[in-house]
């Protein structure tokens, strides 16, 4: 047994790659809004199965190249991460969390629901041609695409962490996120911080689901399971963390792909969650996370 696992382990790591990328894009995008405002926005998922259909709308009825319709995603995206928080969210900025978790849910159902409406139930795809190849690499075989998506997921959350780390506007969000009180004495525009870090996370949330149409087919419900693992990501990484949502979606991508070998694939999605139960129990705070509320309290 043993030896036929080490035999497929480079297997079993590129996939893990794979998954742990696009888990991680959906993962910055709740860690960033968690460390702000405080609260989770689950429609993440949705808007990642957004911008798979908004890809598909320019790839296959406007006959756009691929990355045209990858940007056409990210824009979409992006302006509706903000619309949602200026319409769903602003409103709730004084109100308890538990009436923004409820509204993130209902924003959630609501995209399901106006996609399904649009487009239909049906399972739909914009990949074309003949099943690709796969190419050897030092034991694991690869597709072209799958090298894009990989390289793709790295290159966003580097990006990303570039923008954060060196540029005013990503202080801003530093800044904001560790104390939006005395951001907005020292003259920092909370508002538009709020609402870069949306079209942000959303744009990754995009992108997330187009990597994702890449490979799989798209419907209406494809965001759901990829958020949640996503938001498991987020806790696992540490909430509020940028590096630990990158961390933590590796992680989750790497242990449930490693996970099957040993237990059958119906037992992949649970994965995750024993994961997150672990980490809830034992290190709540997960890999990179700072002070919970309640700590600072004591």
């Amino acid at each position: 047994m043993w030896s036929e696992f080490f035999a497929v382990l480079p297997q079993l790591l590129m996939n893990g790659l794979i998954a742990g990328g696009i888990y991680s894009l959906i993962a910055i995008g709740y860690t960033m809004i968690y460390g702000i405002l405080r609260f989770i926005n689950f429609a993440y998922g949705e808007i990642a199965m957004v911008g798979a259909y908004a890809a598909y709308t320019a790839i296959v009825w406007l006959h756009w190249p691929l990355w045209a319709g990858v940007l056409a995603a990210l824009a979409v995206c992006s302006l509706l991460g903000v619309a949602i928080d200026f319409v769903a969210y602003k409103p709730l900025r004084k109100a308890n969390r538990l009436s923004s978790l409820i509204t993130a849910i209902a924003v959630s159902l609501l995209l399901q629901n106006l996609v399904a409406l649009f487009y239909g139930n049906e399972i739909k795809t914009f990949r074309e041609g003949p099943v690709e190849q796969g190419m050897n690499f030092f034991g694991a075989f690869i597709t072209p695409t799958q090298v894009t998506i990989i390289a793709t997921a790295f290159l966003l959350m580097a990006g990303l962490y570039w923008f954060v780390a060196k540029t005013k506007l990503g202080k801003a969000i530093r800044a904001t996120a560790d104390d939006m009180e005395l951001a907005k004495v020292v003259g920092i525009d909370s508002e538009k911080v709020i609402r870069t870090t949306f079209a942000l996370g959303s744009g990754l949330a995009a992108a997330a689901g187009v990597l994702i149409a890449l490979e799989q087919n798209i419907e209406p419900t494809m965001g759901v399971m990829p958020g949640i693992k996503a938001f498991t990501a987020a806790v696992v990484g540490g909430i509020g963390s940028i590096q630990g949502a990158m961390l933590g979606g590796m992680l989750i991508g790497l242990v449930e792909n490693i996970g099957i070998w040993f237990l059958p694939s119906g037992y992949k999605d649970a994965i995750a969650f024993v994961v997150l139960i672990f980490f809830l129990m034992f290190k709540p705070k997960g890999l990179l996370g700072g002070k919970l509320e309640e700590d600072v309290r004591k």
